[in-house]
């Protein structure tokens, strides 16, 4: 649009985006520049010096005349008032201040409005623009969309993956953490699990008490009230692996010094972190690396034998198994907890398998090939022992094995996967299923319905598809996504 056509509307109702504030700013830097006051322009112009003011500030929409007998007193054509750029950086900073003032996000703060006028001096001005800028960003950060949590999933996985997702300051903590517990290896040097009572004595070394409740506030796994150093457990985690890992991971923050997060990221970056700490507690690095070396040499390696000695859940001893693998046994790998729909839950990789990712490399919410174990051990009538399948695919053969664990609404499978070399080190080695899949790279692999199939039923099928809206919903707002503050004070304020 030109210039002339934006002045021309001025006398309508704005409705092509005439930016009062920058035309105001831009006729007092020129008057200013012409060493007239507001009164001599006022005077020039035939208007009372209220009412320029009232268009110096943004807050009045002048007439074309108007508008062309200051141009004409200023000495520069109407569409030089209407220049894009701001005439200075001063003025570039007043009109962003007075943006963002009058925008929604700082009416919502309910903050006094700062006055700006040549006496508020160009420093205070800067760091008022710098301080508001600051607020949005960290505002927009914690109102993450799913792209953005994706996003930060696929930042972290990445990091695991540089580290081979084994960190050794996490490792000495949680080895620190056991010595002063005295829980070391049991008669003739056996590993023994975590008990109850260790994991108190933990707690307790801490200076934290346990509490169990009925219940606890909407989703939280535990509250920590750090003012009189109680952890709180709800009694519906009886089960010996849940009361134990929910304790480990309240301590966990707390000894890892996480404050509470500024955005997702922040969030789940804690989140891994505690999990990890929580993991190598229950399954401690010597311990198990001991055990996993002496199965890996009798070519017995299994990830519920992991399970079942260290008495944790198995989707915890696949995880600690990606822990220690390639650190200690030189076994690269990935890791997959896969919804029964096909969608990925999670994932991790060292080994070079592909997982399909979306734009930004994100796997999460993707569709996982049904040809792969994960997607495979579903159909699998046998539920109680691991299915075992090798798959081929344009990267090499991958050997994996994979459970299914029914969870309160779904039935997810978690299973553990590694290249063919490494298949002889563990005992699902000789399994005789075996599968072929070309994704994610070619669709007719999977995703697309087959030839005959097509034929018959192309434009004949009308599914009615569950609207998932919690998709296009942001992430829950708050320092800990989806918790209400209020009810976990009530909660802590109920208690005392």
């Amino acid at each position: 649009m030109s210039h002339m056509r934006s002045a021309e509307s001025v006398e309508e109702d704005n409705d092509e985006g005439v930016d009062l504030i920058a035309l105001g700013r831009r006729v007092r830097h020129l008057r200013k520049k012409q060493s007239m006051t507001l009164d001599d322009l006022a005077e020039a112009v035939g208007t009372a010096p209220s009412q320029l003011s009232l268009l110096e500030n943004g807050r009045r929409e002048p007439k074309l005349s108007q508008l062309r007998q200051i141009a004409k007193t200023l000495g520069v054509a109407v569409d030089e008032l209407f220049g894009t750029e701001p005439p200075s950086r001063r003025a570039a900073l007043e009109i962003e201040l007075e943006k963002t003032q009058r925008g929604p996000l700082y009416s919502a703060l309910h903050l006094p409005s700062v006055r700006i006028s040549s006496r508020l001096p160009t420093d205070a001005l800067e760091s008022l623009v710098a301080l508001q800028r600051e607020l949005k960003r960290r505002l927009e950060e914690q109102a993450a969309t799913p792209e953005e949590a994706r996003r930060a999933n696929t930042e972290l996985r990445e990091e695991q993956r540089a580290k081979n997702n084994y960190y050794p300051e996490l490792e000495a903590q949680a080895a620190e953490l056991l010595a002063a517990v005295r829980h070391d290896a049991g008669p003739g040097g056996q590993h023994r699990p975590l008990s109850h009572h260790k994991a108190a004595d933990l707690a307790e070394h801490l200076g934290y008490s346990i509490r169990y409740v009925s219940r606890l506030p909407h989703e939280t796994q535990s509250v920590t009230d750090q003012r009189n150093m109680v952890i709180y457990l709800t009694q519906s985690s009886t089960g010996a692996r849940d009361a134990r890992s929910l304790l480990l991971q309240a301590l966990a923050h707390r000894v890892l010094g996480h404050t509470a997060p500024q955005d997702y990221s922040e969030f789940l970056r804690q989140r891994v972190y505690a999990n990890y700490l929580a993991g190598a507690l229950l399954m401690p690095e010597k311990a198990t690396t001991d055990f996993l070396n002496q199965a890996k040499q009798a070519k017995e390696l299994a990830i519920e034998d992991i399970r079942d000695a260290f008495a944790v859940s198995y989707e915890s001893a696949a995880h600690r198994f990606t822990n220690l693998a390639t650190q200690h046994l030189g076994i690269t790998c990935h890791f997959q907890k896969v919804h029964e729909s096909g969608i990925i839950h999670k994932a991790y990789e060292n080994d070079g398998v592909r997982f399909p990712t979306d734009h930004s490399g994100a796997i999460e919410g993707q569709t996982i090939c049904r040809r792969w174990t994960s997607r495979e051990v579903f159909d699998v009538e046998d539920k109680f022992r691991s299915f075992d399948q090798y798959t081929d695919t344009p990267l090499g053969t991958f050997w994996c094995t994979a459970r299914t664990e029914s969870h309160s609404s779904s039935t997810y499978s978690l299973s553990i996967g590694v290249p063919f070399e490494h298949a002889k080190w563990f005992r699902g080695r000789a399994t005789g299923f075996r599968s072929k899949s070309r994704c994610p790279d070619d669709p007719t692999c999977c995703r697309v319905p087959p030839a005959e199939l097509s034929e018959v039923w192309e434009g004949q099928a009308w599914p009615t598809a569950r609207a998932n809206t919690h998709l296009l919903a942001a992430m829950p707002e708050g320092a800990f996504p989806g918790v209400d503050s209020e009810e976990v004070y009530r909660f802590l304020q109920s208690q005392g």
